[in-house]
C-alpha cells in the first residue's frame, strides 16, 4: 500500500497527470523518488510518438519542434521550469546567501528569470532542430527518464539548504533501497542509449558527469545546499546539454556520412 501511495504522490506532485487523491503522510513519500522516473517514461513516450508520427506525415518542421517543446511542459505542468525560473533570479540577484534563498521562496518572477527562460528555450530548440534522425531522437526521449534519476539522487545524496518539500521528501527516502533503484534505473537508461547509439551515451555520460559537478559546487557555493527550486534547475540544465550533445553528434554524424 505504501508503494502504491508513493506512487501516486510522484505523479501528482510532479505531474499534471490525473491520479487518485490521497493523504500525504511522511511515511508515504519513501518510495516517492523511484517512481518520479516513470514521470520522463510518460513524456519521452508522448515526445518520441509525436516525432514518429512527424516523420512519416511529413508534417512542418517548425511544428515538430514547438510540439515537441510543449510536451514536457504539458505533462509537468512547469513544475521544473518554476524551479528554474527561481533560482534564475536568486543566482543573478548577487545578494548574500540568506537573501538569495528568500528570492528563491519568493513567488513572484524577476526579469532575469524571463531573460534565462527565453535563452534555454532558444537554445533547446535551435538544438532539436538538428536532430532528425530517429535513433537521435529515442536518445533524447531517455533523457528524461535519466534527468530525473540524477535529479532524485541529487536530492538524497546533496545536503539540503533548508526545510521545505525536498528536505522532507529526502529525509523520507532515506536508506539504501530507493539510492540503489535510482542507480539501477539510471543504469538502465545510459544502456538503452548506448544500444541506440554508444557515441552519444558516451557524449552523455560525460554531459551527465560535468553538469552534476557544477551542480553540486554551485549550489553548495550559493545557497549552502539544494532545494527543490534548485533540482528543477538541475534537471532543465541536464536535459539542455544533453540536447545539445546529441544535436552536435548528430551534425557531426551527418557530415562524415557525406564525406564518405
Amino acid at each position: 500500500m505504501r508503494i502504491i501511495k508513493s506512487f501516486i504522490i510522484a505523479f501528482a506532485m510532479y505531474s499534471k497527470i490525473p491520479v487518485p487523491k490521497c493523504e500525504w503522510k511522511e511515511e508515504d513519500m519513501k518510495y516517492v523518488f523511484c517512481f518520479f522516473p516513470l514521470v520522463g517514461v510518460v513524456t519521452g513516450a508522448l515526445v518520441f510518438a509525436w516525432n514518429y508520427l512527424c516523420f512519416h506525415m511529413d508534417f512542418p518542421e517548425i511544428l515538430r519542434i514547438c510540439i515537441t517543446g510543449a510536451i514536457p511542459i504539458m505533462i509537468t505542468g512547469g513544475i521544473h521550469i518554476d524551479g528554474f525560473m527561481d533560482t534564475m533570479d536568486a543566482l543573478h540577484s548577487y545578494r548574500d546567501r540568506e537573501k538569495k534563498l528568500e528570492i528563491l521562496k519568493d513567488p513572484h518572477i524577476g526579469a532575469f528569470s524571463v531573460i534565462m527562460l527565453l535563452l534555454y528555450s532558444l537554445i533547446c530548440l535551435g538544438a532539436m532542430a538538428l536532430i532528425s534522425e530517429r535513433d537521435a531522437v529515442a536518445v533524447f526521449c531517455i533523457v528524461f527518464v535519466l534527468a530525473r534519476c540524477l535529479s532524485g539522487l541529487g536530492a538524497i545524496g546533496f545536503k539540503s539548504a533548508k526545510e521545505g518539500t525536498l528536505r522532507l521528501l529526502a529525509r523520507s527516502s532515506s536508506g539504501m533501497p530507493v539510492f540503489i533503484v535510482l542507480v539501477l534505473e539510471s543504469l538502465i537508461c545510459l544502456a538503452g542509449m548506448a544500444f541506440l547509439n554508444p557515441f552519444m551515451a558516451a557524449g552523455i555520460l560525460v554531459t551527465v558527469l560535468l553538469t552534476a559537478v557544477y551542480y553540486y559546487l554551485k549550489t553548495k557555493k550559493e545557497f549552502g545546499g539544494v532545494t527543490g527550486d534548485t533540482a528543477g534547475f538541475f534537471l532543465l540544465i541536464l536535459e539542455r546539454n544533453s540536447l545539445i550533445v546529441i544535436a552536435v553528434i548528430s551534425v557531426i554524424s551527418e557530415l562524415l556520412g557525406r564525406r564518405i
